[in-house]
């Protein structure tokens, strides 16, 4: 699914309360990170054969996956927007494992760390495992090389024997609505009757074949190399579950309704949009037991949701939403799409680009939700103040929105194709603009 118009990289910042320097940073990685094998693993063609596999990078240098850099002027969103922007639109350095950090200066008078790693090291939800593993739950937690034991995140990477139990009992601890959404799907698959999934398969199969594609947008054309990153302020999670619970739906119903609503405001301005415009989000459900999160890689599926950007009240945007989210619920998509992502690896290049190119004629864009951290963490002493990253947009999609809580707030990332959409602050701000009217429809506030 890479593609040079569309990298497959998972970009995220880290915003630390207080500058730090590279060596702290490197310190940390070199014990927390390093020892993880897939992060000292480079991608290698097998001989006579197109295909790839993994083999330690006998000249693995922790110097060349940290890099310093500093922000001009203000030091603030402008500025690491460009930083990021930039770097979204380049690969990496594909003879070397896939991954790199910049640790970004002058940022909000902190540190911004800058991280970048290729989703076939491993989907979001087995990487919230990495980002444990950087991080303490308090400031004064030893330092790295002074923990004989390992850190518990670490160590289940590596040692078959280690204490699952106890690591499952400190993420659900620390971020529970994130297990419950890891634990969730992968047990209903665990308890499926393996012939009536099959069974079942066929028709799902056939709808995600024969659905006609989406409609032509501003969303959607011709990508080029050039990216754009924006985020979002903090929402609190608090004030989305008020929503929630005044109008019987989910925090991710809420916030869907209101990144919709952002978007039609887009369209509308940019050439007008019809009552009845739909189209549709592939979202990431994951697929792996918990048990399993160590062996990183890739084990999602995906649901196809159609958004009704083209209803222009937001409660009765909502209540549509949530309906066509419900019985999504109960459909076998995810599965379906785990076992055609299984079989491409087996068939040619021309396949791959074939079923790559039928999915992104019936997508307009990923959306992904991620409930992370319920508490802040720290990461070499210093407060992790915000969390935001922003999803590969997959295939020829150019339109990508990220949702991640943390520590009582929820931020949202967007990422974008610059020929398409050039300004993807106007989107966020289109967002803000619809919570805030949900917001004082359903609680007068």
């Amino acid at each position: 699914m890479d593609d040079a118009t569309n990298l497959m990289i998972i970009n995220g910042v880290l915003a630390l309360d207080r500058p730090t320097s590279v060596e702290e940073i490197k310190r940390v990685l070199e014990h927390r990170v390093v020892p993880i094998r897939r992060f000292r693993q480079r991608l290698s063609p097998l001989p006579g054969s197109g295909d790839l596999s993994w083999e330690d990078d006998p000249s693995f240098d922790l110097d060349a996956h940290v890099v310093a850099e500093s922000l001009p002027g203000a030091g603030g969103d402008a500025e690491l927007s460009e930083l990021v922007s930039y770097w979204m639109s380049h690969p990496l350095d594909p003879n070397r494992p896939l991954w790199r950090f910049h640790v970004v200066g002058n940022y909000l008078g902190g540190t911004a760390l800058f991280g970048r790693i290729h989703h076939c090291i491993g989907d979001g939800m087995a990487l919230l495992l990495v980002l444990l593993s950087l991080t303490d739950t308090t400031a004064d937690s030893q330092e790295p090389e002074a923990d004989p034991t390992g850190h518990p995140f670490t160590t289940i990477f590596n040692d078959p024997d280690a204490d699952f139990a106890e690591v499952q009992r400190l993420a659900e601890e620390i971020m529970p609505d994130g297990i419950r959404l890891m634990l969730g799907p992968a047990d209903a698959l665990k308890k499926a009757n393996p012939f009536l999934t099959a069974m079942a398969s066929v028709p799902t199969l056939g709808l995600l074949t024969f659905r006609p594609p989406d409609p032509k947008t501003v969303y959607k054309g011709k990508l080029g190399l050039e990216k754009r990153a924006a985020w979002s302020q903090t929402i609190s999670v608090e004030d989305v579950k008020a929503v929630g619970r005044a109008l019987g739906c989910t925090v991710n119903d809420v916030l869907l309704t209101a990144m919709a609503g952002g978007l039609r405001r887009y369209l509308a301005a940019h050439g007008g949009v019809g009552p009845r415009l739909n189209f549709r989000a592939a979202m990431p459900v994951n697929l792996r037991p918990l048990a399993r999160m160590a062996d990183l890689g890739n084990q999602f599926g995906l649901v196809f949701l159609s958004i009704p950007v083209g209803i222009e009240d937001p409660v009765e945007r909502l209540t549509e939403l949530k309906r066509r989210s419900s019985k999504l619920k109960r459909s076998l998509e995810p599965l379906v799409v785990l076992w055609i992502l299984r079989t491409m690896g087996a068939l040619p290049t021309w396949v791959h680009n074939l079923v790559v190119a039928i999915f992104a004629a019936k997508t307009t864009a990923v959306m992904t939700n991620v409930p992370g951290p319920r508490q802040k963490l720290y990461l070499a002493g210093r407060q992790i103040r915000d969390i935001f990253f922003w999803v590969p947009q997959s295939g020829r999609v150019g339109l990508g929105i990220s949702i991640f809580s943390y520590a009582g707030q929820v931020r949202l990332g967007v990422g974008t194709d610059a020929g398409l959409v050039p300004d993807p602050q106007v989107l966020v701000d289109g967002f803000h603009d619809e919570f805030e009217a949900l917001y004082r429809r359903v609680t007068g506030g």
